[in-house]
């Protein structure tokens, strides 16, 4: 049994599992390595497989052999850091995702909301808000602004997956070729991505996040939507975001209208918007300009003719700021808007009572008379406001050039209106029973300290108010100023439509408390129209782009504020100053026209206040800085640019008559005697010399230091100059003819 145990006795095995062969090839006893104090050589020419397979030849070379072998090396190498690296980039994909909000919580940020300001027309006039410019479909904008975009912006735009794997890398290749940052490689969803929910700086995590967010957006929209978005966002420089923006910051049309060059231009900005803005460096903007369209012809949108066609037009030169007396329209618009809807939260659309043939032959008049004789005369500035009887502003010029200065000082500034005021003097004194035929002593006035002067500095006696007004006596205002009492002359002026404060005191006769050029309008209006107020606006209407109204003005119904009989007198006074006294440059041929002159201390300001029976215009010269003229008056460079630009205003109408006037100076609406009293000789002759009692509108007895309320006087009454002996008219006909 034990011989038959050491027959079966299996010999354990020490070799490495790697050495056995497929066919489990085992070793007998003969082939068994012994270890002994004096290991036994084996014969040279045996070998065990194992052996001869750990030990290759020394002379070949890496498995595989040759170049086949480095190939299969730098292979399996690329393969495993390739693989090493995507673990990497997931790695950080996932981090930096892990940042971001919910994927199911992303939504496009509302854009900006824009303010479209149209004419009474219904033509554009500007685009206020962040982004300067109203949203545009790719179907209504210009074909060729997509076109040149994507010309050189990402070619492959309509093929790729929110990123464009060969753009990167011909960016990179590029840019290591280069040295430096040459090209980026970023798609425009990438850069839509970036401008939407991004900020500008440049790290890892946020081009990370910049991939996932253009990933998000290829599936969630088409491409045409976000092509369109944006165009309707990005910055093209010059305040200017949005191609419709752009388009008429640079070139003063929408940019459904653009051509192939502007096209071009546009699209070339988006390189460098600032630096390639054609209103800071046009030639720039058109090099860049020509590389668009040869990018445009590489990728087939046009033809070698029509891009000759583009290059031939000459070059787009923009002014450095928007340009165009329209826009003090739209800023005052912009004024008005919050305090009528409160904050603006979405896209409005705003109808002004603005007329932009008014606007542009406003902007004529006042550059052609600064251009002629501003300089000589020491006038840089000037403003004009042009109001219809309702108190529509049909024409708002703040300045002479927007692009160079946006202070609006038709609406804004406000200065002394000299003797522009004293029609509301002289309207107190005609509601207080006076005439115009009433008589005044012209003759040195003195009110507590103050001792106004006539311009001419002489004195002509006895004088009707007409006359007084139609040369604009200072003493006569003076006076009647302290017979009604001031704070009536405010009331009065601030009934019409002056709202600033105004201090009651005797100089106000002479205009010295300040106002705004439109407030002074349209206090001139009720004159127009037949006494009723004209509150002087610029908005019609608010509404929604879909056309819900959020606000309409309701100015149809104003209230009365002079009786037809003052308005008929002061109608008839008011024309004299232009067909023979201070305001003969206002003339206007084949329309009566009514006004007054105003020039301030030192000739710092001069205006000249108007109207016809379709408008009333005010317009003022002047200096920023307050410097005097070179004896600038209301009548001269003011009444001159009030006829400019009133001329070309009603060209093609047909004249119409002022609100009771016949043509003369002397009113249709005459104050009727009483039926029971006839009126006699007597009264003719009192009436002629401004005396009488009867009828209304008709001067009262003036007030002795008895009658007169000194509470209501914040002066004492006026000290008048010596009076001549009134000429004894001795025939009915002398005294009807004031000989």
């Amino acid at each position: 049994m034990a011989g038959q145990r050491k027959s079966q006795r299996i010999e354990p095995s020490f070799e490495d599992e790697d050495d056995y062969d497929d066919d489990d090839l085992r070793i007998d006893e003969d082939d068994r390595v012994t270890r002994t104090a004096g290991r036994r050589a084996k014969p040279a020419k045996r070998k065990s497989k194992s052996s001869a397979r750990r030990k290759p030849s020394s002379r070949r070379g890496p498995r595989g052999g040759g170049l086949l072998g480095a190939v299969r090396f730098l292979t399996y190498w690329s393969i495993v850091l390739g693989i090493w690296g995507g673990m990497a980039v997931g790695a950080l994909v996932l981090y930096y995702g892990a940042q971001m909000p919910s994927a199911k919580s992303w939504s496009i940020p509302v854009r900006p909301p824009n303010v479209k300001i149209v004419a009474r027309d219904g033509s554009p006039i500007a685009n206020r808000g962040t982004t300067g410019g109203e949203a545009l479909s790719l179907e209504q904008m210009s074909p060729y602004i997509p076109q040149a975009v994507i010309a050189i912006e990402d070619r492959r735009f309509y093929s790729h997956f929110g990123i464009d794997p060969l753009g990167l890398a011909r960016a990179m290749v590029t840019n290591v070729v280069s040295g430096r940052m040459v090209q980026g490689g970023s798609t425009l969803t990438q850069q839509l991505a970036k401008n939407l929910f991004l900020s500008p700086e440049r790290t890892l995590e946020r081009k990370v996040q910049e991939v996932l967010l253009a990933f998000w957006l290829e599936h969630k929209y088409s491409k045409d939507e976000i092509l369109a978005m944006y165009l309707n966002r990005v910055f093209f420089g010059s305040n200017a975001y949005g191609v419709e923006a752009a388009s008429r910051r640079y070139f003063n049309k929408s940019a459904r209208d653009v051509n192939l060059g502007e096209a071009a231009m546009l699209a070339g900005l988006l390189k460098a918007p600032s630096r390639l803005s054609p209103a800071r460096d046009p030639e720039a903007a058109e090099e860049r300009a020509q590389v668009v369209l040869g990018a445009m012809r590489e990728a087939g949108f046009v033809t070698d003719r029509e891009i000759t066609t583009a290059m031939s037009q000459a070059p787009t030169r923009a002014k450095s700021y928007w340009s165009g007396a329209e826009h003090y329209a739209a800023d005052l618009v912009m004024d008005q808007v919050p305090k009528l809807v409160g904050d603006i939260t979405e896209d409005l659309v705003v109808d002004t009572t603005i007329d932009l043939d008014l606007e542009k032959k406003a902007d004529e008049a006042i550059t052609a008379v600064i251009q002629t004789e501003g300089e000589k005369l020491n006038a840089s500035q000037a403003a004009l406001v042009s109001i219809d009887g309702t108190g529509a502003i049909r024409a708002l010029v703040g300045g002479k050039d927007y692009a160079t200065s946006q202070f609006d000082r038709a609406s804004k500034a406000k200065r002394q209106p000299g003797s522009a005021f004293k029609p509301f003097v002289y309207a107190a004194a005609l509601e207080a029973g006076r005439s115009p035929l009433s008589v005044r002593n012209d003759a040195p006035v003195k009110i507590g300290k103050w001792t106004p002067e006539n311009y001419d500095q002489k004195y002509r006696g006895q004088v009707t108010l007409s006359s007084a007004l139609t040369n604009s006596l200072n003493t006569i205002a003076a006076q009647l100023v302290m017979e009604v009492g001031p704070d009536q002359v405010i009331k009065l002026a601030h009934r019409l439509g002056i709202e600033s404060e105004m201090q009651a005191n005797a100089s106000i006769a002479l205009g010295t408390s300040e106002v705004s050029l439109v407030e002074l309008t349209s206090a001139y209006a009720p004159f127009m129209n037949g006494g009723y107020k004209a509150t002087p606006h610029i908005i019609r209407r608010i509404s929604t782009v879909e056309g819900k109204v959020l606000y309409e003005n309701t100015y149809d119904n104003p209230p009365r504020v002079l009786e037809p009989e003052i308005v008929a007198m002061m109608n008839g006074m008011l024309m004299r100053v232009i067909t023979e006294g201070t305001g003969r440059n206002a003339k206007l041929p084949g329309w009566q026209a009514a006004g007054k002159s105003g020039t301030t201390q030192s000739f710092r300001d001069a205006l000249f206040v108007g109207y016809t029976s379709n408008l009333t215009t005010g317009v003022w010269f002047g200096n920023d800085d307050g410097k005097s003229m070179k004896k600038v008056t209301g009548g001269g460079l003011p009444a001159k640019t009030w006829s400019r630009f009133m001329t070309a205003a009603h060209e093609g109408l047909s004249p119409s008559p002022l609100f009771g006037t016949t043509g003369g100076d002397l009113p249709v609406v005459q104050p009727a005697p009483a039926e029971d009293e006839p009126d006699t000789l007597a009264e003719m002759v009192a009436r002629a010399l401004g005396t009488s009692t009867r009828g209304a509108g008709i001067e009262s007895p003036a007030p002795t230091p008895e009658t007169i309320d000194s509470n209501a006087l914040p002066v004492p009454p006026a000290e008048v100059g010596q009076t001549p002996p009134v000429k004894r008219r001795s025939t009915l006909l002398d005294v009807l003819i004031g000989g």
